[in-house]
């Protein structure tokens, strides 16, 4: 072989490679939210976009229906129409009747983790960095279910002074076409990045408890502001409940429920905003 073709062919063997990494990559290219591309309306808001790509996508699924059940404290059962069993602030205490599938957890009290979870549960998933400041990083697809966070600080408890930067995440679960979100330990109010990374909720889950996250008031800005169809009070009963709700006017709607759960698809989601006390909560 002259060395003017040996240079050729090694010049397109090269190009053959990268090519293939890049397929690859492609082909390997983290989920695509629904819930931050229909949000593209948010002001400041800027979102990228991928020609060729091949992300992954959750499995369709011909049922429509989620389940949400309250557990206890800030943990709710999650069932998407493929059977994916989903438990949010998962400390091992409140569990599903059958061992779920995916849990996610939160570091700012031990009500909101556990390091000993089943052995059986596929999908443990940290709202937390094991390396200080950092952010987790979780986007992943379950089934029917895209999963991912937005992490935010938190202050440090029992009285230390200061925040932990990045140490809760904000959960959100994609599934049916439903936006849903869990706030978590949400101590501080969000930013318009965060607004912006996630996106359109249909549905939240938001602790109310007035003190040990926010205040009655800055949570209900925070509501306000996402906009959600269907808000699910968790993280305290009672009189922190009846505050909470007090801080909204005629724009909302207010239901207490005589069980625990409740079951929605993007069809029957409430037309005007519904806060949906569940029993357990009350």
């Amino acid at each position: 072989m002259r060395p003017q073709h040996l240079v050729l062919a090694i010049a397109c063997l090269a190009a053959f490679i990268v090519s293939g990494r890049a397929a690859t990559a492609q082909e390997q290219r983290a989920p695509v939210s629904q819930c931050q591309a229909i949000a593209q309306t948010l002001p400041k808001a800027t979102f990228a976009s991928f020609s060729g790509a091949q992300p992954v996508t959750p499995a369709v699924s011909e049922g429509e229906d989620v389940k949400f059940t309250f557990l206890g404290h800030s943990t709710f059962e999650i069932d998407t129409p493929a059977g994916i069993i989903i438990a949010t602030d998962y400390n091992g205490w409140y569990r599903p009747a059958a061992l779920p599938d995916v849990v996610t957890m939160n570091k700012a009290h031990t009500t909101h983790f556990t390091l000993t979870p089943e052995p059986g549960i596929k999908h443990v998933l940290h709202g937390w960095s094991d390396v200080p400041g950092e952010a987790a990083k979780i986007d992943l697809v379950v089934g029917d279910a895209h999963i991912r966070n937005i992490a935010t600080d938190i202050r440090f408890s029992y009285g230390l002074g200061g925040s932990q930067q990045n140490g809760n995440s904000i959960f959100v679960f994609e599934i049916a076409g439903l936006c849903i979100g869990h706030l978590g330990h949400l101590h501080y109010e969000l930013t318009d990045t965060h607004y912006t990374e996630i996106g359109r909720l249909d549905v939240v889950m938001v602790p109310v408890d007035g003190g040990l996250t926010m205040g009655a008031d800055s949570m209900s800005r925070v509501i306000k502001r996402l906009r959600s169809s269907l808000i699910l009070p968790m993280h305290r009963r009672g009189p922190p409940v009846n505050a909470f709700v007090a801080m909204f006017g005629k724009d909302f709607d207010v239901a207490y429920a005589p069980d625990d759960s409740i079951t929605v698809s993007m069809r029957t989601l409430p037309k005007k905003p519904l806060i949906y006390v569940m029993k357990g909560v009350q």
